[in-house]
This record gives structure tokens, sequence and C-alpha cells, in this order.
């Protein structure tokens, strides 16, 4: 390297299309334009990406397919809803299609906010792989995590997470009220796509119901939150 010689990242990874953020995809491109819009700063857009994503796809556990279709965006933005992980990759290829590199993040947390159901389906209070967008704004990277739409905040008693696309907008360590929520535990890194093999490992060895998806079927979590909050005093 000779002195005064610049280092820059490439980020042609990160704004390419793949199997799951699937930028290029028609109907991904006209949602992303649309909610965007065509004025501002990439910052400006993005924010508008991500609170229309937070909010508008409800977050539901009980969706999490561990395959390329169900993490597709495409699947995300046809049902309005997603986990986590899909909602992420939605706005990773919303902010790719426009312009704006962007990765998938993801982490292992302890999680103190869950229904009785999944309590029992899970027997743990570890979400292993949680998954986030990292954004490229102003020259650094920034995190977001649409997961939580707000009406689901409300209910819960949660402080909804904020995004202002400079400061990193990750899972608060605490309700409303004070009580624990969200603890995270171990990072696993940024990628391009989904490391769809790992994660599956990973879900099959902790989880006793992940090989039997069955447990899930018809399974409602809107229903659930509803019923668990009607009954807190």
């Amino acid at each position: 390297m000779t002195e005064g010689s610049v280092v820059t990242e490439d980020m042609s990874e990160f704004l390419n299309p793949g199997p799951t953020v699937e930028s290029a995809d028609a109907e991904v491109v006209a949602f992303a334009q649309r909610v965007a819009g065509a004025e501002g700063t990439d910052l400006e857009r993005a924010v508008r990406l991500y609170y229309v994503i937070r909010d508008e796809f409800r977050y539901d556990p009980y969706s999490s397919a561990l395959d390329v279709e169900g993490l597709s965006a495409t699947r995300t933005l046809q049902e309005k809803r997603g986990w986590c992980v899909s909602k992420a990759i939605l706005l990773a290829a919303c902010c790719r299609a426009i312009g704006i590199p962007a990765r998938l993040g993801y982490a292992d947390v302890r999680n103190h906010l869950s229904t009785e159901k999944m309590r029992q389906n899970m027997q743990t209070d570890i979400f292993y792989w949680h998954g986030y967008t990292a954004i490229h704004l102003d020259g650094a990277w920034v995190k977001a995590t649409p997961a939580f739409n707000i009406e689901l905040c409300e209910k819960f008693g949660l402080k909804p997470l904020e995004f202002d696309g400079i400061e990193d907008s990750i899972y608060h360590p605490h309700d409303q009220a004070g009580n624990r929520h969200m603890e995270y535990l171990n990072y696993r890194g940024e990628f391009a796509e989904p490391p769809i093999a790992e994660m599956l490992a990973t879900f099959v060895r902790e989880y006793p119901h992940w090989r039997n998806r069955r447990a899930d079927a018809g399974a409602d979590f809107d229903a659930e939150v509803a019923r668990e909050t009607a009954e807190r005093p």
C-alpha cells in the first residue's frame, strides 16, 4: 500500500440482488420506489422504508420458514407479515432496489417477551439468529431492526424501535415498565444473503419442536398476543 492511498469498501455485493434479497424483482422495485419517494437524501429515503416495513408488515414468528422461498422479499411483500429475519430481508431488498447498500445481520438474543405457546414450543428464551438490516448511510453501516410493528409494541408495553439513519436501532434492554426485555448475547456477523444452512442447523439443534413444524400449524400470533395482553391487570 502506498502512502496516501485510500481503502474503499466494495459495495457491489450489498447492492446486487440475491435469491432472497430480490432487489431486482419488479414488485419489490415498485414498492421501494413508491415508499422511499424520489425526493430527499438516501438517509431520508431509507428511514421512510424502515417505518413502512416496521409497521405495515405485522410481526409473525410463526412465518419462520427457513428456505429461499419462505424468506424471499417477494413472499413477505405479498403476505404483509413476517418474522425478524424475513422483514430484515425485505428492508435490505428495498434499500438495494433504490441504490442504497444493505446487508443482513444476525445475533443471538435473550428475549423476555413471548407468548405461552412460543415458550412451550421453544423451551428456551434464547432466540438464535435474530435478524436485522445493516444499511450503509453517509459513509457508515447503521443497524435497523424493523421486526416489531407499533401495535405489538403498544400491546406489550414495549419501547418502539425508532430509526434515524444515524444511530443503531436495536432492541431495548427494558420495556416501558422497566422490566427486562432483550439482551444481546452474541453477534454472528453480517451477510449479503442469509446463511440458511447454518441457521437451520442451529434451529434443529436448539429448538425441540423444529423437526416437527406441524406444532405451529394454524398458530395465530395476533390472537395469542390479544388473549395474553387482555388478561394483564
